[in-house]
Order: structure tokens, then sequence, then C-alpha cells
């Protein structure tokens, strides 16, 4: 599928590899667990789910999982990515969509740019007022649902 954004920037959102072939070296962690989305506040851009980008020699599966724990005090584990984005913004990026399960929820996280961990209901994330531009594109309604159907 693909959309513009809220920035104005062209978005591709495929399930499974992007088809412009572009290596993701951008993540996004979308989790739910008993019954509620993993979500934190970014100092700047508001509530989201955790992510960020890989550094130099790491896997996007381990950016994945570092991200995760840096954001929220969440240890991720059995990670799926499932989808990828493809924002053309100059210069453009792929970022990697994944979903797991929850391994640990650290009690006093030492945290990075985010609040930490916040659980929100769906309820809760359809009517938060907070939300990043991110969190209200298009694409992110038909990620919610690919968690929902598929699990972590």
């Amino acid at each position: 599928m693909t959309f513009s954004d809220l920035k104005g920037a062209n978005v591709e959102l495929t399930f499974g590899e992007n088809r412009q072939g572009m290596e993701a070296r951008h993540v996004l962690v979308v989790l739910k667990h008993e019954g509620k989305w993993l979500v934190t506040r970014h100092e700047s851009r508001g509530i989201e789910f955790p992510g960020g980008k890989a550094e130099p020699g790491e896997s996007i599966e381990e950016a994945a999982i570092r991200e995760t724990i840096e954001e929220t005090g969440v240890t991720v584990k059995k990670l799926v990515k499932f989808a990828e984005y493809v924002v053309e913004t100059d210069p453009p990026f792929c970022k990697a969509v994944f979903t797991g399960t929850i391994e640990s929820i650290e009690e006093n996280p030492v945290l990075y740019e985010t609040g930490g961990a916040l659980w929100l209901s769906d309820e809760e994330l359809d009517l938060c007022t907070e939300l990043s531009f991110h969190m209200k594109d298009t694409g992110m309604k038909h990620i919610r649902k690919w968690v929902e159907t598929h699990g972590g």
C-alpha cells in the first residue's frame, strides 16, 4: 500500500520485504501484551511505538531489541519482522516493523529520549491526543491489525 505521511512524504508499506530492494536500517517494534500496546512518550514527538536506527555493525533485529530496552525497559524475544516501510524523504530510508513477545520488564530502567513504557488499551490508543505523527498515518491501522491477527 502507498500513502503520504502527515509530513507529505510518500510511503510504501509492504507486509514482507519491500519491493524496492532497499535495506532496512530503521526499526519499529509493535507489541501487544495482555491486551495492551507497548508505547512510549518521545521527548519531542509524543506517544509512539518504540523504534529507531540500527547502529553500525548492528543487525536490525539487534537494533529492535536494543531500542525497545532503551526506550521502555522491556526486553523482547521471538522477534518476527512482518512489514517494511520505505519512506521517500531525502535521502529515502527503509524501516523494518517487528512484533514479538515480552521476555522481561525492568522495574527502574535507564531510559534514552523517552519517558519509559506506557501500556495502552485499544481504546486508549485510539483516543490518545498525544500521538506522534508516525502513529497517525494510514499504515499504522494495518500494522496494528496484523499484530492483532498474527500475534507475537
